[in-house]
């Protein structure tokens, strides 16, 4: 039988490509779109980070969430440091959410305060997605728009607090496999996945409507 970690990574992997494969996306990491794209990327971000992490105490102290809600993968500051970067010191001013990302970070505010282990699965589609393929946006945005390695405009993806993330996510995935739900709250913890990942894919498809490719 299939460790949870694995179900979850199985279940949700058509999601996981096609959020990948966003033109908006593929567009971005081809340099195909300017850096006023990548900064309105990064405004939406903010608003997903801040639902998780402002909400954050309330699973910290859950038996399901608690040993998942970890400081050191906290992005909040990094992507305001980002955000003065790229939008200048009254970036809060013009900061808007788009109605896709509205949707998104309502319902991670809402398994916040709900649903601890709801929140688990939003907290795994993101954080963990950020440790692998986010490192890809990282290098893509540094070579493209000339970024400072990890430095501002790119500290989103700088987890300086994990020193090692291939064993991070070792035991971030151990940790899933020993969670205790049992089977029928561990197949909501997965569709909440595929939710997840499909609330992502909604902003992404915003976000190509607002910036199409030209032909």
């Amino acid at each position: 039988m299939d460790s949870f970690s694995a179900l979850i990574r199985t279940a949700s992997h058509e999601q996981h490509v096609e959020a990948e494969s966003s033109s908006f996306m593929t567009g971005l990491l081809g340099g195909r779109l300017g850096m006023d794209a990548y900064a309105r990327y990064t405004e939406q971000l903010w608003f997903v980070y801040e639902a998780l992490e402002s909400g954050a105490e309330r699973p910290a102290s859950d038996r399901v969430a608690g040993p998942f809600v970890r400081p050191e993968l906290f992005r909040l500051a990094a992507l305001e440091r980002d955000l003065a970067h790229l939008r200048g010191p009254d970036w809060r001013s013009t900061l808007t959410a788009l109605p896709a990302t509205r949707v998104y970070a309502d319902r991670v505010a809402t398994v916040a305060r709900d649903w601890p282990a709801g929140y688990v699965a939003h907290h795994y589609t993101r954080y963990l997605g950020d440790l692998s393929g986010g490192q890809i946006i990282r290098d893509r945005a540094e070579r493209t728009w000339g970024f400072a390695r990890k430095g501002d405009g790119v500290r989103f993806y700088v987890f300086d607090r994990i020193p090692n993330p291939a064993a991070f996510k070792r035991e971030y995935r151990a940790l899933l496999d020993a969670v205790p739900l049992d089977d029928l709250e561990k197949q909501r913890v997965v569709a909440e996945c595929k939710r997840a990942f499909a609330l992502n894919t909604d902003v992404f498809r915003a976000l190509g409507e607002e910036f199409p490719l030209s032909a």
